[in-house]
């Protein structure tokens, strides 16, 4: 069982929970059947962490994503009607002798994240940056139109 897997038995838990109190305790939601799937069905989407940190000072948003194992050309950033739209494939796999066997672990999978961007950001305006496996995009807060001004009174 690999940590991914647990995450995945969380969220399922979740999921369920959340199932049975709106659809009247059947536990049949229509999330969960979409990442369980059946035995043909392609793997589940992985859903990187992801944390937002806000520095009004500096007017900044800085989004931090956890890409374990992931280069950046496999990593794909885009922006289409304010929202950044952040997502790419996995591919990892290793090999190793064990006590006369040889053990192949493989994890394939996509992974997606949206986050909405304040009204005007520019794609000009948007920085990104990954180092060992840490996605860090920056944009502003607010854009300088939407910034207050101050009016003196004459």
């Amino acid at each position: 069982m690999s940590l991914f897997n647990v995450f995945d038995d969380f969220d399922r838990l979740f999921d369920e929970a959340f199932a049975r109190r709106t659809n009247g305790g059947n536990g049949s939601g229509s999330q969960l059947q979409r990442q369980q799937g059946n035995a043909n069905s392609a793997p589940p989407v992985l859903r990187p962490r992801i944390d937002l940190h806000e520095d009004k000072e500096k007017n900044l948003v800085t989004a931090t994503f956890e890409l374990p194992g992931i280069n950046k050309q496999d990593v794909n950033i885009e922006v289409r009607n304010n929202v950044l739209n952040v997502s790419g494939e996995s591919k990892l796999s290793s090999e190793r002798n064990e006590k006369g066997y040889v053990v192949r672990e493989r994890r394939f999978g996509r992974f997606a994240r949206s986050i909405p961007l304040p009204e005007g950001v520019k794609p000009e305006d948007i920085k990104a940056s990954m180092d060992n496996g840490v996605l860090t995009v920056t944009f502003p807060r607010q854009t300088p139109e939407q910034l207050p001004k101050r009016i003196t009174v004459s």
